[in-house]
């Protein structure tokens, strides 16, 4: 299976000036992380980063300080996560039928759920992580006033790995150029091109790391991992 890790983003909800993945938990940077995860997958056999030249040395530093025994590409990234996901679509080797998508910032996420998206992609089109949302959630307009309740029950909080079929998400991420859709995760292109996408089950655990919050639980998550 291949993957392509996202990992262009910066720091700023971090009170951070440079690349948040390059912040430490226990030790290790965020992206150093998520990669081990990734080599601990047993599906996973190609790994793209993709993330902006000025980050490529220590993301190099990296790597050469992991030893990882699978091929690990640098891809060039853009202004948006939209951008830099086609432009990891382009960079996929040849032979890539399926493809996962796993957001940098998530570096608690195991390999076992890694494995578990690898196997369901080869069964359907599309899908992604998730997890029942456990609040309840109000729709509200401009002023601040509730207009409705959706059911609890038919709510799910979207993670990462997504996966999809390599060919359909190209003619996704065309059409969303053609028609100027602005998305934030590949999955909203499918559903806008009324492709079904199926949920597998996420992890409690799998959090985004964005704020300084984050840094401190995803601390606390790793430490009680025997890693």
């Amino acid at each position: 299976m291949y993957l392509l890790i996202p990992a262009a983003g910066t720091g700023k909800r971090m009170g951070s000036n440079r690349n948040k993945l390059l912040l430490e938990v226990r030790s290790q940077t965020i992206i150093a992380w998520t990669l081990k995860a990734a080599a601990a997958a047993s599906s996973i056999e190609w790994i793209g980063i993709i993330s902006q030249p000025t980050d490529w040395p220590d993301f190099k530093a990296i790597l050469a300080d992991l030893r990882l025994t699978k091929p690990v590409e640098l891809i060039i990234g853009g202004s948006t996560r939209q951008e830099s996901v086609y432009n990891g679509l382009q960079a996929l080797p040849a032979a890539a039928e399926q493809v996962l998508i796993h957001d940098g910032a998530r570096c608690l996420v195991t390999p076992d759920l890694l494995d578990s998206c690898a196997q369901a992609i080869r069964q359907c089109p599309g899908l992604i992580a998730a997890v029942p949302v456990k609040d309840t959630i109000k729709v509200v307009d401009e002023n601040g006033i509730i207009q409705s309740t959706p059911d609890r029950q038919r709510l799910w909080a979207a993670q990462t790995p997504q996966g999809f079929n390599v060919k359909l998400l190209k003619q996704c991420h065309a059409e969303g150029l053609r028609q100027s859709w602005e998305v934030t995760d590949d999955a909203a292109l499918f559903e806008m091109c009324g492709i079904q996408v199926r949920i597998v089950p996420g992890e409690e655990t799998n959090l985004k790391v964005t704020t300084p919050q984050d840094l401190a639980i995803a601390e606390f998550i790793l430490s009680t991992r025997n890693l």
